[in-house]
């Protein structure tokens, strides 16, 4: 089944009106929300991090059909496992077969601020493997004691929780993690502009074999990308609002020990000319139809849409009325 997503940028907006804009998108006929989960912004200027967890259940209360989730939350470091089980069984409890837990490794970004010693990334993903099996445990289990490596309970109750557990996606940037999505979650999260052999050669064929190995058909599981995309009728706004996203065109060995925003945001002011190459930039529909046209021939059945201008209203009603129709008429 064919998903069409709204990405809420709680970087960029404060609560309130990523709360408005959410609401519009389900107004509009997206159908899922997904918000970001940060500790602190890419960008110390107007930067916002509003708090997710607490974000998603005013949402819920505001809409009545769009699925909701995260894009993605980090149960490791900033968060105990267990909160996370606790929040989203709360969250699954309020709002149900509406919600989704996206867990990824984490940025140094988001935890460093709080003192995390960042470990390289092979503990980062021994990290989320525990975190994942202890949260189903607890989602389907009573008096959990657990001893993991990093992470240990004693007799460990979620009083709280849905009749059936909320799904689990995986947030990958590469194989590896692909697979452990397809072996152990219920959807694969990843991002759009990396190059499409990333997700031809690598991403779908290794989270098709960790489903297979767990016994599961990934066809039947949810392939979500976030693509970025900045769609305006006005093709040059379009190309000027993908800079306030500049440190994304930074290389991921520029920015992966970086736990200040000012610095992030210095960084990022010397690749502002290039800050589109990230981003799928258009002023005509069929055009633009066409720049996504790969990543659902690839398989994927769910795009979540993220836009970099501040206009957010004017994009919900923009998307809605030009692209999604196309898309729906094309590949539903």
């Amino acid at each position: 089944m064919l998903r069409l997503g709204y990405k809420a940028s709680a970087e960029q907006f404060g609560p309130r009106k990523l709360l408005d804009f959410a609401i519009t998108a389900e107004e509009r006929g997206f159908d899922s929300v997904f918000v970001s989960d940060h500790f602190q912004p890419w960008r110390h200027s107007d930067g916002h991090a509003p708090f997710a967890f607490a974000w998603l259940a005013a949402v819920g209360e505001r809409t009545r059909r769009v699925v909701l989730g995260t894009s993605v939350a980090t149960p490791t470091f900033r968060y105990h496992p267990a909160i996370v089980a606790q929040a989203f069984g709360t969250l699954g409890s309020l709002y149900p077969d509406r919600m989704i837990l996206g867990v990824g490794t984490g940025e140094h970004l988001n935890e460093g601020a709080l003192g995390v010693e960042w470990p390289d990334n092979k503990e980062r993903f021994a990290r989320l493997r525990e975190a994942v099996r202890l949260i189903k445990q607890l989602w389907t289990e009573q008096l959990v004691t657990f001893d993991g490596e990093y992470y240990h309970t004693r007799n460990a109750t979620i009083y709280d929780r849905p009749d059936h557990p909320v799904p689990i996606y995986v947030g990958a940037g590469g194989p590896q993690v692909a697979k452990f999505a397809g072996r152990a979650g219920d959807g694969l999260i990843c991002t759009s502009g990396k190059g499409m052999e990333l997700y031809s050669d690598q991403l779908l064929p290794s989270f098709k074999a960790g489903a297979a190995e767990s016994g599961r058909d990934a066809g039947a599981l949810d392939k979500m990308i976030e693509v970025k995309v900045s769609y305006d009728t006005d093709r040059g706004r379009a190309l000027e609002d993908t800079k306030i996203w500049a440190a994304l065109a930074l290389p991921a060995e520029d920015k992966a020990g970086i736990d200040d925003p000012r610095e992030m945001e210095r960084l990022a002011r010397g690749v502002e000319d290039v800050a589109h190459r990230r981003w799928l930039v258009s002023d005509d529909p069929d055009e633009h139809v066409e720049q996504l046209r790969p990543y659902l021939e690839l398989g994927f059945d769910h795009l979540v849409f993220h836009a970099p201008g501040d206009d957010q209203a004017h994009f919900l009603e923009l998307y809605s009325s030009q692209i999604l129709p196309r898309i729906r008429a094309r590949w539903s």
